[in-house]
């Protein structure tokens, strides 16, 4: 039964929840970047072993996506993140009993990659889609930055619990942190506006709960196979595995160690991490609103440029203390972090309409293969060269080319 609109719509609650639950989920993705070190030295693995596992665990955050954003369809939003939740518990927890490399490999990777994954932005693409029809691009900017949030509360705690208690202690924290929000997720969260009886925000009139999708792996490869025969899928796709190389495969796994390769202490590298989160919120959130307002295209391609120019500064920043160009540097890498989302996730729309979330998830695949690829490979420059430096150069000129991609991507039919 349809119910009136009250005066703060439902859907502002729906995605208060979908936020603080992934930032109950961001606690996993400050731990990389602070385990390469003491794992090197606890199991004697290559940097480029450990890096490996990372790789995995990034590349399926993003290859979950889409499969997650279909489950989403058949099972419902809350039984879909409860389960990915407690997955990431599990797997986190385990690492504390492992002593090979591929443990690592299976627990990290494989298990809290899978869990992840279904916490990636295809979730909060779909919280989107559902609830609103109004302010999308400024819920998805609050989404987003959810995950920089938890990376702010997460990451000089996680920190300081590596360097005072060993490693052990902050997966237990990351373990906990998931588990903890499985009953907030489940007595909260819920799956569409009509089981509370209520349109959309913004929508005039009520949308009456779709059917469960069935065949979920079927569904998300038949949209993936209809959207890789257009051009602009394939441009998103590009630009966004940069941007994960750029960002979570570069900044978030490799920075801590890089730094302390300078001689700068690791709780003063993550806690410069947990400044970009600061800064993250702001960026993205501000991104979203742009996104309202202005050519996605345009604004993806300023994002992008900007960041390429930033990495090419870094080798030159590195130092043993923290000085005023590295605060810039962080303070603008931290604006620019995830601020290509909203105009992405806007595209997608534009070009895909209701099978956008699930393209989504795809292109987010794409963001976390390049992630991974640059999470592994950044680890073994660094076993060879014997630092990051050609690292942060390539990266940067792969920003300039994702800049040039995004400029050439054609308006969808939503922006006619």
């Amino acid at each position: 039964m349809r119910r009136r609109t009250p005066r703060i719509h439902r859907a502002w609650f729906v995605a208060a929840v979908a936020f603080v639950t992934i930032i109950g989920a961001a606690a996993f993705r400050s731990l990389p970047g602070l385990l390469i070190d003491p794992l090197h030295q606890e199991f004697d693995w290559s940097r480029g072993t450990i890096g490996f596992a990372v790789s995995v665990n990034l590349a399926l955050y993003g290859l979950t996506a889409p499969f997650a954003a279909a489950l989403m369809d058949r099972f419902g939003i809350r039984r879909v993140v409860a389960a990915a939740l407690t997955v990431i518990s599990v797997g986190s927890l385990l690492t504390v009993w492992m002593t090979a490399a591929w443990q690592l490999i299976l627990y990290w990777g494989l298990l809290v990659g899978l869990g992840s994954g279904s916490l990636a932005l295809a979730f909060a693409a779909t919280v989107t889609n559902r609830w609103f029809t109004e302010r999308r691009g400024l819920v998805t900017g609050i989404l987003t930055a959810a995950s920089a949030s938890g990376q702010l509360i997460f990451l000089p705690l996680l920190s300081w619990l590596v360097e005072h208690h060993d490693w052990r202690p902050a997966a237990v924290t990351v373990a906990l942190s998931a588990f903890l929000v499985v009953p907030f997720v489940w007595l909260l969260l819920r799956d569409h506006p009509a089981d509370v009886g209520l349109a959309p925000y913004g929508a005039t009139e009520f949308v009456p709960k779709p059917p469960p999708v069935p065949g979920a792996a079927t569904r998300a490869l038949r949209v993936l196979f209809s959207a890789a025969r257009t051009g602009p899928f394939w441009l998103l796709a590009g630009t966004f595995a940069i941007c994960g190389a750029s960002t979570n495969g570069l900044i978030q796994t490799h920075f801590v160690p890089a730094a302390h390769d300078h001689g700068m202490p690791v709780t003063a590298a993550a806690s410069l991490l947990a400044v970009i989160g600061v800064f993250d919120v702001l960026g993205t959130i501000a991104s979203g609103w742009f996104t309202d307002r202005f050519d996605a295209r345009r604004l993806l391609a300023v994002y992008y440029a900007l960041r390429g120019l930033s990495l090419l500064f870094l080798p030159m920043l590195l130092a043993p203390s923290v000085h005023p160009p590295m605060v810039f540097f962080i303070v603008f890498y931290g604006l620019d972090w995830v601020a290509t989302v909203p105009p992405t996730m806007a595209l997608c729309r534009a070009h895909y309409g209701e099978d956008s979330a699930i393209v989504f998830g795809w292109v987010l695949a794409s963001h976390q293969v390049g992630a991974a690829l640059v999470a592994f490979l950044g680890g073994m420059a660094r076993d060879v060269f014997g630092s990051y430096d050609v690292v942060w150069y390539a990266s940067g000129a792969l920003c300039a080319a994702a800049a040039l991609m995004a400029l050439v991507i054609r308006k969808g039919r939503a922006e006619v």
